[in-house]
This record gives structure tokens, C-alpha cells and sequence, in this order.
């Protein structure tokens, strides 16, 4: 049972959902990034997703789109990203860590060499939005081998591969509430919370929701039927918003702030 298994059943055992950031690493540097981790999860953060940028991100709406076009432009690399996980628990951060990352910069690496990675710097799950899971046999195994969960995407058009993908998860499974996309959203897929109960009924694991979700009201109506709630494109548009501050040593702490503040309110 890795760091981010123990998580979850903490937070059954209280009857708590938990509360799921993503960033993007690097955005807008990367020791500004250590410093957002530490904010998360004073804010009340649970798990974190650490988003690895790319030039081609196809699940990623303009908002996350724009997060890594500002950190490509610093070399941001999967192995950098992977490094500030290490630096975060170095400054005492001990909340899990999930990757999220596309398919190709992790070939570039190596599968065996990028798992003993993320096992070293104690990362505990992988979400790979490209893998289709009739290819991610092998990165399965190595995964299981290395203790890393790797976390499926399920979506409403699943449909019979749903079966299929469950049998395959680890960790949790992350359900994605609406089509297209990453982004913020007033409404989501006609009958999420069906399908998302639908998903709960096959599985013993934890279901968490994402894609879309951006305020407290939202969080507070997938959290009566989930496990996790994933907040993505809503804190980087605020990262984006306070960059001005964050950039500004005189500021610096003051954006944090605000960071911290807007994170901690999504907290139920």
C-alpha cells in the first residue's frame, strides 16, 4: 500500500472526499512551483496531481494549454518534474504525489528507468491520458513491480470498455464528468452522477471525479457521491491570474496567498 492508497482509506474511514489539485510544473518557474505544493497543502489539499507540460496536449483545454507553453519555454522536462517532487518533500510536504503525463515523454525516458524514478522520488500514481488500455499491458507491469498505481480515465462514452479499464486500475479511478477537454464549466455530461454511480458499482476502489470542476458548489455536489474531487484548470487560471504577483519578490508572498486562500475555500 503506497502513500497515496493509505490517503484514501484515512479518508474513508473519517468520511471525508478528498480534495485533488493539479498543477502544471513549472508554471510559472519551478521554484515557484515547490512554493505552490507547500501552499497546497496547507490549503487542505489531499492528493496533488503534478501536471508534466507538452507541446501536444490533447486532453487540455487553453487554460492548462498556456500553463505549459509558459513552462516549456524554461525546459521543463519529465524529469524535472519528477525532481520537484523530491525538492517538495525535502521542505517537509508529505501529502501523495500523481503524475500526469502524456505517453511520449515518458518513452523518451525509458519505461523501467522513468518507474525507478518515480519510485525514488516518491511518487505514488501515474495518469497517462493517451495509453489506451489495450497497449498499457506492459506499463502495467512495470507500474505493479515498482509500487506506482497507475490510475485509469473513464468517461461516459466508455461504455462496454468500462468492465474492461476497471479491471486494469489501480489507486483510484478518475472519472471524467463531461466530454472535450479539460476547462472550467457551468454544467457537465447529462448524467454524470449515473455514470459515476455506475462506475462505484463495479469497483472497489475509490472513485474520484474531474474535468471541468472549478468552484466550492461543484466540489460540494460531486463530493456527496465520490471519493476524490480533481480541480485542475480552475487553480491554474488562478496561478495564471497572480503570476504578476509571484513574480514579484515583494509580492511573491502575498500571491501565494491568495493561491492558498482559493484552494483552501474548495476544501469541504
Amino acid at each position: 500500500m503506497n502513500l497515496m492508497d493509505q490517503k484514501f482509506a484515512e479518508l474513508k474511514a473519517a468520511g471525508r472526499t478528498a480534495l485533488i489539485p493539479f498543477l502544471t510544473v513549472g508554471d510559472p518557474d519551478l521554484d515557484t512551483t515547490v512554493e505552490l505544493i507547500i501552499q497546497m497543502e496547507a490549503a487542505g489539499a489531499d492528493v496533488l496531481e503534478l501536471g508534466v507540460p507538452y507541446s501536444d496536449p490533447l486532453a487540455d483545454g487553453p487554460v492548462i494549454q498556456r500553463a505549459s507553453e509558459r513552462a516549456l519555454t524554461s525546459s521543463v522536462t519529465i524529469g524535472t518534474c519528477i525532481d520537484i517532487a523530491q525538492k517538495a518533500r525535502q521542505r517537509g510536504v508529505k501529502i501523495p504525489f500523481v503524475l500526469f503525463t502524456y505517453f511520449n515523454p515518458v518513452l523518451q525516458i525509458g519505461l523501467e528507468d522513468f518507474f525507478q524514478q518515480l519510485a525514488a522520488h516518491d511518487i505514488s500514481g501515474l495518469i497517462i491520458p493517451d495509453l489506451p488500455i489495450e497497449e498499457s499491458a506492459q506499463v502495467l507491469e512495470l507500474a505493479d513491480t515498482a509500487g506506482i498505481s497507475l490510475v485509469p480515465l473513464v468517461a461516459p462514452t466508455s461504455n462496454e470498455r468500462i468492465s474492461r479499464i476497471l479491471t486494469n486500475a489501480r489507486g483510484f479511478i478518475y472519472c471524467v464528468s463531461s466530454l472535450g477537454v479539460t476547462g472550467e464549466r457551468s454544467s457537465f455530461h447529462e448524467g454524470v452522477e449515473q455514470f459515476i454511480n455506475d462506475v462505484k458499482s463495479r469497483t472497489d476502489l475509490p472513485v474520484a471525479v474531474g474535468f471541468g470542476i472549478s468552484n466550492r458548489e461543484q466540489v460540494e455536489r460531486f463530493s456527496s457521491i465520490c471519493d476524490g474531487v480533481v480541480v485542475g484548470s480552475a487553480i491554474v487560471r488562478k496561478i495564471e491570474d497572480t503570476i504578476p504577483l509571484l513574480t514579484d519578490s515583494e509580492r511573491r508572498e502575498e500571491g501565494l496567498l491568495q493561491i492558498r486562500e482559493f484552494v483552501a475555500q474548495l476544501k469541504v
